[in-house]
């Protein structure tokens, strides 16, 4: 048997492994994996994009920031998670420019109902006319404040388990408490998308004055443990969590 063994996964964050297990991260489609063939092949045979969601993915790209902007081949896989369990409420903590919270309003029916978690008020500016041109800017309920005021606000307001879908995608280092939050806020059987996970790699054997990589490398660590929940952590994007409350 050869020694040295190649493997391609081809999806999102595709890995390529050579020899004793060294690898290669790709990444999102419009960032580190722009130039991968496989990944772009995926992504001009799979995308189906509302013309709204391409304009804003093109004004997206002219911030210099827009590494931040999910991945739309990841974005267009949670949405229709969001069509296969009849998703109407959903949570996004970390807006950013829209484009997730956007996809996800356009995946519900007209009594859909997006709570979007924004602290920058330029990205609340940019998303918001993209919105309405989509016409579903009844259906994005843009909150411009911390993330876990907002999320203790619909739990003051009692709406815990009435959530069917949340994204975490925000500041890593308050992941675990949105984590927490968004498990009181899910309904049974509801599902919690959480980005980032793999954090380009660097949650494997992170260095110990990385507190970010350390951070997720624990969060990873619970929840592969947490019995209140059942799992899938998958190579898109980033690196993308799926935790479904038990």
């Amino acid at each position: 048997m050869a020694a040295d063994i190649k493997v391609l996964f081809c999806v999102g964050l595709a890995v390529v492994l050579t020899g004793a297990g060294q690898s290669a991260l790709i990444g999102k489609s419009h960032a580190a994996g722009k130039d991968d063939v496989v990944l772009q092949y995926v992504v001009n045979n799979s995308l189906r994009e509302h013309p709204v969601l391409t304009k804003l993915r093109l004004r997206t790209l002219e911030d210099q920031r827009n590494v931040m902007m999910v991945a739309i081949e990841q974005a267009q896989f949670m949405a229709n998670l969001v069509r296969l369990i009849n998703a109407t409420r959903a949570i996004e903590i970390g807006m950013y420019t829209g484009y997730n919270a956007l996809s996800m309003a356009l995946a519900m029916p007209d009594s859909g109902h997006v709570v979007a978690c924004e602290i920058e008020e330029t990205y609340v500016n940019i998303a918001k006319p993209f919105f309405k041109g989509a016409g579903v800017e009844n259906r994005i309920d843009v909150r411009q404040e911390a993330a876990m005021k907002t999320l203790n606000e619909l739990i003051a307001a009692g709406q815990t388990g009435t959530y069917d879908f949340v994204f975490i995608d925000a500041d890593k280092s308050n992941y675990d408490g949105y984590y927490e939050k968004s498990m009181e806020l899910v309904r049974k059987g509801g599902i919690i998308a959480i980005d980032n996970v793999l954090w380009s790699g660097k949650v494997v054997n992170p260095a110990s004055d990385d507190a970010t990589s350390r951070t997720l490398d624990a969060l990873n660590k619970k929840l592969h443990k947490d019995q209140r929940i059942e799992l899938s952590m998958l190579t898109i994007g980033d690196g993308l969590t799926l935790a479904f409350k038990r």
